[in-house]
């Protein structure tokens, strides 16, 4: 029987806008995201508008601020705040042993990147961000709530809501001010409801943040 102390959550996860260069003529002293960018967050704003959404997490960086910002301005205030867990960071390093055979050396090669404070760091992170924005969510009022971050984090909570192994937020990507959406009821399985959707993007602003040969 579904617990009747807690209620369904509907978690909106969107990677932040185009960001400028850091070299740019937007970048540090400027605004961290670009003309395109401005205009991503504001249509995500526009499309989330008529959810009952009553939160907006995001992260700390400039990018994931500005975007949040935005994105809020079209929620007619709705509490937008900042939080650590929303950040970008590696979630979770993989040993080889964990890896398909085929992909491993692929895979690890990314990851080589990651300081040994993201390596420490992270995981911390990752475990309480899945603490504070998943599972059904306390009493009986059902909740929906946005937070704005990066394209790992995403990665780790679709994971997570699949219940798939800790290294498989490797491979799942999220463009510039997509939307994805979790749903975590009680009694039941999560599930997703939407990944990487840019339906609200017109056709020239979506795709951002993806290598070409990703887009499709």
């Amino acid at each position: 029987m579904p617990d009747r102390t807690t209620a369904t959550r509907y978690l909106y996860l969107a990677r932040h806008a185009e960001a400028a260069s850091p070299n740019g003529p937007d970048g540090p002293g400027g605004s961290a995201l670009t003309a395109a960018g401005r205009r991503q967050a504001t249509l995500l704003g526009q499309r989330l508008a008529g959810r009952p959404i009553t939160v907006v997490h995001h992260g700390p960086l400039p990018r994931a601020t500005e975007t949040a910002r935005l994105v809020g301005e079209q929620l007619g205030g709705v509490a937008v705040t900042v939080c650590e867990e929303a950040g970008d960071y590696v979630p979770y390093v993989p040993s080889a042993g964990e890896l398909p055979a085929d992909s491993a050396e692929f895979l690890l090669r990314f990851l080589a990147g990651a300081s040994a404070e993201e390596r420490s760091r992270g995981p911390e992170l990752a475990r309480r961000a899945v603490e504070r924005f998943t599972g059904p969510a306390p009493g009986g009022e059902e909740r929906h709530e946005l937070v704005v971050t990066h394209a790992f984090l995403i990665g780790w909570l679709v994971r997570h809501a699949l219940d798939a192994p800790a290294w498989r937020w490797l491979g799942v990507n999220a463009a510039n001010a997509a939307l994805t959406v979790l749903r975590f009821a009680p009694g039941r399985p999560s599930s997703v409801l939407l990944l990487n959707d840019q339906s609200h993007l017109p056709e020239e602003l979506r795709w951002t943040g993806f290598p070409p040969e990703l887009r499709v």
